[in-house]
């Protein structure tokens, strides 16, 4: 999976080699086999630590509550795979520019929050 999607899209994006990959820490991510391939590959870009259960730093966490409330607040529920992805895209595409652009602007309040937090909880 690593070497079918990460490495050509970093090609890509980075053909220099010059790119810089950052993971979460998904069990998908810390997996053995996924950490051995970046080890085998740290030639070809750079991969940046994450820290450690750190969602206080991950906006997306946010915007997974705001499609999942968008889903739910449906009045049927999808019948199949491709219903479901369907709703998710819908609901995806509905999510406002606001709501991103205010988890953008927040990273420097979340940032001082955690470091206050020496890493602890936050509010966010």
């Amino acid at each position: 999976m690593v070497a079918d999607q990460v490495h050509p899209f970093m090609a890509t994006v980075f053909p220099g080699g010059s790119g810089l990959f950052q993971q979460g820490n998904a069990p998908c991510h810390t997996a053995k086999i996924v950490q051995e391939w970046f080890e085998e590959h740290d030639k070809e870009f750079m991969v940046l630590p994450w820290p450690p259960n750190s969602p206080d730093l991950s906006p997306i966490e946010h915007l997974w509550d705001v499609l999942e409330k968008q889903v739910r607040s449906m009045e049927a529920p999808p019948h199949n795979l491709q219903d479901l992805k369907d709703l998710l895209l819908t609901s995806w595409c509905q999510i406002s520019e606001d709501t991103f652009r205010g988890l953008v602007e927040s990273m420097p309040r979340r940032v001082r929050a955690v470091l206050a937090a020496r890493g602890g909880p936050t509010q966010y």
